[in-house]
This record gives structure tokens, C-alpha cells and sequence, in this order.
């Protein structure tokens, strides 16, 4: 009889460093979900973000190569198609591959090897964040306005946001768990 494949939950955030979370030893925050998650799976204790910023990170992570390699330079950058990813592998090995959040995919793939999509992106699909980098002025005060602004809030749209993609990535695993013939998923929040 064969070995079953492995489920995979990769659960990313954005500024949210490992030093944060209770399973990385930090005795003041309370976080008993991701500590029984950590508990009952595999913690990496060496992961590093090869990009400072978040889209050129996502963008390699799943390539598995370098954002310089695949033009991805900034948020507003095209994570072009033609791009393989570790969904389309894994989707070929027969795993359901889902994701559910934000994920900064500019230009008409919005699924990159995903076969299902949960959640709309925050962040516009467009190339209204593509830079233009013939502009050599500096930023306007409104162009930097969400900088100025920024403080403490109780709920903010990324806030209501994110409630959303937990609400339907919790629904999803409760749904492949009550399917018989479901297949091992890979599932991305």
C-alpha cells in the first residue's frame, strides 16, 4: 500500500518576523492556533525573504528563482505566465492546489498554477502600480499620502481583508475534509 501524500498549508504574511510568534520563542504574544499548526507540522527554522518587498518575494517563492531573473523589481511588476510555478508542479502530481489572499499578480493570470482562487486580490490586477521608471522627479505628497496618514486603526479594508481570506481558507479545508474523494491539497493564505 503507498504512502499518502502530504497535505501543505502555507500560511505568508507580510511584516510579520518569525521572533513575532510564540513558536519561534516569543513569551508574550498568544497565538494558540499557529503554535498547534507549528506542533503538528513543519517549522522552518531557516527561511529567508530573498526581496524586500512583498510582491518580487511572492513572485520567488513560487518561480523558485531569483525576482531579478523573472523581471519582477517591484509591486507593480508583471509575474509573466510563461513563468512556472510550484502549483502547476503540483497540480500535475495530482494535488488541488488553492489559494486564498493576496498575491500582487499584475496582468491577466490571476492564477499562476492555482486551480482555484478564493478570495479576489486586495490590490488591482492592472498595471496601475506598474512604475514608470523614466520619472526622475520625486514622489508628490499625494502619491506618499498613505505614508503621512499612517497610525493606529481598529479595522482598516486589509484588516477586513484578511478576515475574509481566513473565513474562506478555514471553510475550504472543512470542505475537503467532509469530500471522499478528495485529492491532497496544497492550499496558499
Amino acid at each position: 500500500m503507498g504512502r499518502t501524500p502530504p497535505n501543505f498549508l502555507v500560511i505568508e504574511a507580510d511584516q510579520l518576523p518569525p521572533q513575532a510568534l510564540p513558536m519561534y520563542g516569543n513569551s508574550v504574544v498568544k497565538a494558540p492556533h499557529m503554535q498547534a499548526l507549528a506542533d503538528a507540522g513543519v517549522l522552518f527554522d531557516n527561511a529567508y525573504c530573498n526581496f524586500a518587498l512583498c510582491a518580487p518575494s511572492r513572485f520567488s517563492m513560487l518561480s523558485g528563482r531569483l525576482a531579478s531573473r523573472i523581471g519582477a523589481y517591484d509591486n507593480g511588476a508583471e509575474f509573466a505566465a510563461s513563468v512556472p510555478t510550484f502549483a502547476h508542479h503540483l497540480r500535475l502530481m495530482g494535488y488541488q492546489t488553492c489559494l486564498s489572499g493576496k498575491m500582487h499578480f499584475i496582468g491577466p493570470d490571476q492564477l499562476h498554477g492555482f486551480e482555484e482562487r478564493l478570495t479576489t486580490d486586495i490590490y488591482p490586477s492592472d498595471f496601475l502600480w506598474t512604475a514608470d521608471w523614466s520619472r526622475r522627479e520625486r514622489l508628490s505628497t499625494s502619491e506618499m499620502g498613505v505614508v503621512l496618514k499612517a497610525g493606529p486603526c481598529e479595522r482598516s479594508v486589509q484588516v477586513d481583508f484578511d478576515d475574509e481570506v481566513t473565513f474562506h481558507a478555514v471553510r475550504k479545508i472543512y470542505d475537503i475534509a467532509r469530500d471522499p474523494t478528495a485529492r491532497p491539497f496544497f492550499l496558499a493564505v
